[in-house]
């Protein structure tokens, strides 16, 4: 339980910087990305107290810039991961026997650290290896991580307060929240910073130990993660960082008597393959594994007829082309009636031909690179569809180049077809698809918007009219797990809007909430009695 003079103190949003000319975080993080293009950082595997090098060295590269190695990540094995396993096990039972105030500690100087002298250093890592703005860098790998971190300190000692009502004399009912037996497997994206550092850190504050493979894409800056965790205290082998293969983690980690949890965030495809792996291993573990999933997203945005058609386009903008569409709660779909399309097709597409598109340290631009080739040719992929599909006109954008990086303009289709192919699949990348419906067909539009995706992640309704954003918020009760009214369907904030879907968008278990650390907690319930009766006999037996 919580003692009052131990509480931590209460969170605030960390603000966010404007990077304007002339700023000092301007010249802070010039300087710091000039520095980290000069030089080849080496990025070594942390498990335990070992900074772990292996012979399988890999380049690591700029999106923007493929042919630029900013350094190389050592990649290694499944024997890497069962030491992994066997430090972070080591590691548990001074971990967990650790105060609990001791540990927020922690995380605290973790995320005073990443405010002050780790923010330009973050924030670079991030602009370089995910190829992000400065102000998408910033409201991510700084500014979210931060509050994930001093947010979730509060959120621990709420769940640690709530305890039994009532105890009746001479007994005393207590609650104690143990971290789970064995360890969590943590499995982050490429996308953002702050989840690839709050998956193994969330179950982390609350006792438990892990091990973490960051997607390949994303290994440069989870380095950065790691030394700022280091320098805050966080003890060897609470976090062990690993680079290998899916297969060669898997295959380890899933056939594990002490796997104890997974914090995943990625594709519904791999997440699934995973449940159903776990699912199969049952009878392998100590205890049945908590399973939390963040995982894909086909977001919507419905204008309704009395909507501002300004509001509408600029929402569309935004929240689809934000850091090149690659956030999963990026719009991808949008439903527009016909009395406002002239009006919002005008002002998008004047927007969209707005953007200027290239290396993120150039501060003008609003589009860098998508995250590498793979990503790059899928989406390119997708734009070809939409010039051949039958019914379909591309309105903006639709090329693509990769000879020095990874270029897709922001692309804007408008179908004939509102279950066509972009409309249904998730795309991840800067495609947004249009569906253009009749005024006066709003209820059956709602209808038809929330059985076309298998997802529930995030989405939007505009309009002025009362009326309709109850209509909406009602129809599409189970449509979206983050609903936004006269807002664009990105941009959560820690503390504010509490992050998760349903069906085929994950598990919904609230990044950024007490919620998700619930889950990282096994309870146990002791009673006390401090007169033990010493007669067996009840009054009722005369």
């Amino acid at each position: 339980m919580i003692d009052a003079i131990f509480t931590p103190p209460h969170p605030a949003n960390e603000p966010v910087l404007s990077y304007a000319p002339g700023t000092p975080e301007r010249e802070q993080v010039i300087h710091e990305l000039e520095r980290l293009l000069e030089q080849e950082k080496d990025l070594p595997m942390w498990i335990g107290a070992e900074r772990v090098t292996t012979n399988d060295r890999r380049a690591v590269s700029p999106p923007h810039d493929h042919q630029h190695t900013i350094g190389h990540a050592h990649f290694g094995t499944a024997d890497h991961v069962k030491r992994a396993i066997d430090a972070a096990l080591a590691a548990k039972p001074a971990w967990e026997a650790m105060a609990w105030q001791d540990r927020a500690a922690i995380f605290l100087k973790a995320a005073d650290l990443l405010s002050g002298p780790y923010r330009a250093r973050m924030n670079a890592a991030t602009m370089l290896a995910q190829s992000k703005n400065v102000f998408q860098a910033e409201i991510d790998a700084a500014c979210e991580f931060a509050d994930f971190l001093r947010f979730n300190v509060q959120y621990m000692t709420q769940i640690y307060r709530d305890q039994p009502m009532y105890s009746p004399q001479p007994t005393w009912n207590r609650v104690e929240y143990r971290p789970l037996e064995g360890f969590v497997f943590a499995l982050t994206p490429f996308n953002f910073t702050s989840i690839a550092g709050n998956l193994p850190s969330a179950p982390a504050l609350m006792g438990n130990v892990a091990v973490w493979k960051p997607a390949q894409s994303q290994v440069y800056s989870a380095q950065v993660i790691m030394e700022l965790f280091h320098e805050a205290g966080l003890p060897d082998g609470v976090i062990n960082l690993v680079h290998v293969s899916g297969s060669a983690a898997g295959d380890v980690i899933f056939g594990h008597p002490e796997f104890a949890g997974l914090h995943f965030t990625g594709s519904t495809g791999v997440f699934r393959q995973l449940w159903k792996t776990i699912a199969d291993n049952l009878p392998v573990y100590r205890s049945y594994p908590r399973i939390v999933g963040e995982t894909g997203g086909k977001d919507f945005v419905i204008a309704h007829h009395s909507a501002d058609a300004l509001q509408v386009a600029t929402a569309l903008s935004r929240g689809a082309f934000e850091f090149q569409g690659q956030k999963c709660s990026a719009a991808s779909r949008a439903y527009v009636p016909d009395n406002l399309w002239p009006k919002v097709k005008e002002e998008l597409v004047a927007d969209v031909n707005s953007f200027t598109m290239g290396d993120p340290k150039d501060f003008s631009h609003f589009i860098n690179a998508v995250i590498d080739e793979k990503a790059f040719d899928k989406i390119a992929g997708y734009i070809e569809h939409l010039k051949q599909e039958k019914g379909t006109e591309i309105i903006a954008g639709g090329g693509y180049d990769k000879e020095k990086g990874y270029f897709i303009e922001p692309t804007v289709a408008v179908v004939s077809d509102p279950k066509a192919k972009t409309m249904c699949e998730e795309i991840f990348g800067p495609i947004l698809t249009i569906y253009v419906y009749k005024a006066d067909a709003w209820m059956e539009t709602l209808a038809l918007l929330d059985g076309t995706s298998e997802y529930a992640l995030t989405g939007a309704v505009f309009a002025r009219e009362r009326q309709a954003i109850v209509e909406a918020t009602d129809r599409l009760r189970h449509a979206a797990g983050n609903f936004y009214i006269n807002d664009k369907p990105t941009g959560a904030v820690v503390g504010q809007q509490p992050f998760g879907g349903a069906r085929g968008s994950g598990t919904n278990d609230k990044a950024g909430s007490y919620l998700n650390l619930l889950r990282w907690v096994n309870a146990r319930t002791i009673k006390e009695n401090f007169v033990p009766p010493t007669d067996h006999r009840y009054p009722f037996m005369g």
